[in-house]
């Protein structure tokens, strides 16, 4: 049987990048995916290729900075699919990098809107739906700029992440008890679309990869396959944790 048949998940961001990776994996597993994004075009090419694939998936425009458009859209799905099991908060965005002297607090409060609010409102949103299947799992999306010092970003970025981290233990212990499971995921450097500005810049790759043990960048095949384990019941006794893939990078 399929790791995820029977379930059905909602992933945001889900348009690129890692959250399209997790998109396509989760179907390929069996659950009913609910591909959501602020891009609906481009969520909705994703869901053309799950479908030509043999899996089953629908698109969802989706601005996850409003706890209405999450009230919306998880009803939607609820209704589309009669369920709903799993929540992957993957939406996000890095910020230009800024120094001190110029960051700007609307970009600040931009990025923990995005970052940070949005999981908030999901972990919200879903509870209702989560507490009629008898419980559900969370994954959120965090980086390992929330666990060490990532130098020369925005200074919203760590913050957000370290806060994902926080937010999602906190899940964890109040949720236990519903049967709502809550684990975060910790990139490093995943070549996305939106990191493509630093895997592709030589002298970034330079500086950057002797420090990755295993000498290069990660898929978001790798990432996604991480998260598909801790959405499903594999990882039942499970939840609270951090979990690092970064090629080791924050081990030594």
């Amino acid at each position: 049987m399929a790791r995820l048949e029977g379930k059905v998940a909602l992933l945001t961001g889900a348009a690129s990048g890692m959250g399209a990776a997790g998109a396509r994996r989760f179907a390929e597993e069996g659950a009913r995916v609910a591909v959501t994004d602020i891009r609906l075009d481009a969520a909705q090419a994703v869901v053309d290729e799950i479908r030509a694939a043999g899996g089953e998936a629908n698109a969802y425009q989706h601005d996850v900075t409003s706890k209405q458009a999450w009230d919306t859209t998880v009803a939607a799905v609820a209704a589309d699919f009669g369920k709903l099991n799993i929540l992957v908060n993957n939406a996000g965005l890095p910020g230009h990098p800024e120094t001190w002297d110029e960051a700007k607090i609307d970009d600040f409060e931009k990025l923990i809107s995005l970052n940070v609010y949005a999981q908030f409102y999901g972990i919200q949103a879903v509870l209702p739906q989560f507490d009629a299947a008898g419980g559900g799992t969370i994954v959120n999306m965090s980086s390992i700029a929330g666990i060490i010092v990532w130098p020369d970003l925005h200074p919203a970025y760590g913050a957000s992440k370290g806060a994902n981290r926080i937010l999602s233990k906190n899940a964890a212990v109040d949720l236990a008890k519903r049967n709502i499971r809550v684990n975060s995921v910790h990139p490093g450097i995943i070549h996305t679309p939106q990191s493509d500005y630093l895997v592709s810049n030589p002298d970034v790759m330079a500086r950057l990869l002797p420090a990755i043990p295993m000498g290069r960048v990660g898929r978001p095949e790798e990432v996604a396959n991480l998260v598909l384990f801790l959405a499903g019941d594999e990882s039942s006794y499970i939840t609270g944790q951090e979990f690092n893939i970064d090629g080791g990078y924050t081990t030594i």
